[in-house]
């Protein structure tokens, strides 16, 4: 629940405190077993604990987010790394360190990882509120009201606002059934809004064939004026004579089985020259990414070597543009060569939000920097490549300031949107986060 009890983190966001929702087993029970039987952590039966016992009890913690795509993150044994197993399961324990991947970067990660990306990022942020909105609407046409939503997971409890346009970027549903998934169809068709868009998500199986159930083999789904798009475009005419093209994509890197819909290895993605160039809003469910890393967050306080790589091949730590470094590189490729005004996704649910993308060498040199693997606490304050790409977005990032508010002027309409539009909150299970509104 929000409030106390919840540490902020580095982006913004609150991360539960994860000691209610971690299973314990006793360490007398059989150790054999990689599931943890008792539901809840008490307070009698931690104070009871011997060190001895605790740290046996963290080679067996392991965690699991909402999301069944989240990878499970399990602690090392003591076997690998000794005290480091219960330093960081305390810190874990204390919301002081993320549990995995998919959720925000405490402060302590990001100093830990790399305080240079950590004070760039800062100083990024800093550039693009003050460099203004990335666009204004015509001044002799009405704007174009869009209404963004995604990964609702089967929730209709959502106060959607009015406007011309509504997009739903994909995760209607948790199993993606028929039923569930026309659930949500009648939901969106209910809406006043003159267009919906509708692009799927992983968790919609039903509209892959490769993952749709068994028992929904043959059915089929009533849209009733919700325009399905699945690597198509299509033009809408708003009032005032304004006309939006707006293509969608489905598409999304391995995140799990074979239940998840249109899925694609990373090394062979779809997104080359598919966009047309002269779109207006690039709708897909999953986010773009500067570049994923092989290194996870797990690693030593004072070891001056790279972290250790876990299982999971795709794990990453930095937030470059809403994404948690869990999106595309080759999408964000394909977003530098089309530049669509507007860019709608999801999937990520931590990384909802909106950042302006300006398409220019500042954002060039922070996206070059965000895709060096970390190098940690102490390595970081030697001098490395790192360096250059951080005075290049502080010049870059100065000059665009000056440019905007000198020469330009706030509000021009030369820039960007990018918006993950994830309606769950972070992997709590409920809805929480704000609709995302812009005006075209």
């Amino acid at each position: 629940m929000p409030g106390a009890g919840r540490p902020t983190s580095l982006f913004g966001s609150c991360l539960e405190l994860p000691l209610p929702h971690v299973k314990i087993r006793p360490a007398n029970l059989n150790t054999t077993s990689p599931h943890l039987t008792s539901p809840h952590l008490t307070t009698p039966y931690l104070t009871s604990i011997h060190i001895t016992n605790f740290t046996h009890l963290a080679q067996q913690l392991t965690w699991k987010s909402y999301n069944p795509c989240v990878p499970s993150l399990d602690i090392p044994t003591t076997r690998d790394t000794g005290g480091h197993t219960l330093q960081m399961t305390l810190l874990t324990a204390l919301g002081l360190r993320r549990k995995n991947d998919w959720e925000p970067l405490t402060l302590i990660d990001a100093i830990l990882l790399s305080p240079l990306n950590l004070l760039v990022t800062i100083i990024y942020s800093i550039t693009l509120f003050l460099r203004g909105r990335p666009f204004t609407p015509p001044r002799d046409k009405p704007a174009i009201r869009i209404v963004c939503l995604s990964d609702t997971h089967d929730r209709t409890d959502v106060d959607i606002p009015p406007g011309d346009l509504l997009i739903h970027a994909g995760d209607l549903t948790n199993a993606g059934t028929v039923a569930d998934i026309q659930a949500q169809l009648d939901w969106l068709a209910a809406q006043p809004h003159q267009h919906k868009i509708l692009v799927c998500g992983n968790h919609d199986s039903f509209f892959d064939p490769s993952a749709r159930l068994p028992e929904d083999r043959g059915k089929s789904l009533d849209f009733k004026g919700v325009r399905y798009l699945i690597r198509d475009a299509v033009t809408l005419e708003f009032k005032g004579g304004r006309h939006l093209k707006i293509y969608g994509a489905p598409d999304i890197p391995t995140c799990g089985g074979s239940e998840m819909a249109f899925q694609y290895d990373r090394s062979s993605p779809p997104w080359t020259n598919t966009v047309p160039i002269d779109t207006d809003v690039l709708i897909t469910h999953t986010p773009p990414v500067s570049l994923i890393s092989s290194h996870s967050t797990s690693f030593h306080f004072i070891s001056s070597s790279p972290p250790a790589k876990t299982s999971s091949s795709n794990t990453s730590h930095k937030k470059t543009h809403l994404d948690l470094n869990l999106g595309c590189p080759a999408l964000l490729q394909e977003v530098w060569r089309v530049r669509p005004k507007l860019h709608v996704f999801g999937h990520v649910h931590w990384g909802h939000g909106r950042q302006t993308v300006h398409f220019d060498d500042c954002q060039r040199a922070y996206e070059a920097l965000m895709s060096r693997p970390p190098r940690g606490l102490f390595r970081d304050l030697f001098p490395h490549a790192g360096w250059r790409d951080a005075l290049a977005v502080l010049g870059y990032g100065i000059h665009g300031v000056v440019w905007k508010w000198l020469m330009v002027g706030p509000g021009g309409n030369t820039s960007s949107l990018m918006v993950n539009a994830a309606q769950m909150y972070g992997n709590t299970g409920r809805l929480g986060n704000p609709v995302e509104v812009v005006d075209l």
